[in-house]
């Protein structure tokens, strides 16, 4: 495997999107940042050949969109519709799952939750990427989630401290 082949080097792109997503504590920097990431694992996974990784990664960018304009529910529950119907379409095995159930979690967070809640959530999911991305080969992803599933319980912590300390 080849640590500086393109699509690693992109997955190390979305690697630092992603960690700064994780480290805001207010929500629609998460999201902006999270949009960013997006993006790069849309080309990352397109170089690695993982197409449900492809379709989950477009509609968590296009999630990562809309939840910065509304928190409706109808539109929530259609992301998650269609990230169903990709699966149906694309998936080949049950790993091939495991991108778009996280994709329909972070949906459900972003759209219906916020705060601490929101990206408790969002650890599951990363939960299943960091599985994904074992499956996929991807370094840069890999590492990504890992540090991901860290900085998302840090910043969870110092949120639980601030919220402590405001109501002292």
């Amino acid at each position: 495997m080849d640590w500086f082949s393109p699509a690693q080097c992109v997955g190390y792109v979305a690697f630092v999107l992603g960690v700064g997503s994780f480290l805001q504590t207010d929500d629609r920097r998460f999201k902006l940042f999270m949009a960013g990431e997006c993006l790069a694992y849309v080309v990352h996974f397109t170089l690695l050949g993982n197409p449900t990784a492809v379709a989950s990664s477009t509609m968590s960018l296009l999630r990562s969109l809309l939840a910065l304009r509304t928190r409706s529910v109808w539109v929530a529950l259609a992301v998650v519709a269609i990230n169903i119907c990709l699966g149906l379409y694309f998936a080949k095995q049950p790993s091939d799952w495991l991108p778009l159930g996280a994709s329909c979690l972070g949906t459900l967070a972003l759209f219906l939750l916020e705060g601490i809640p929101m990206r408790l959530v969002m650890l599951v999911g990363t939960i299943f990427w960091i599985a994904n991305n074992v499956i996929s080969g991807s370094i840069g992803g890999t590492a990504l989630e890992v540090v991901i599933a860290v900085v998302n319980l840090v910043t969870i912590a110092r949120m639980v401290r601030q919220r402590a300390a405001a109501s002292a």
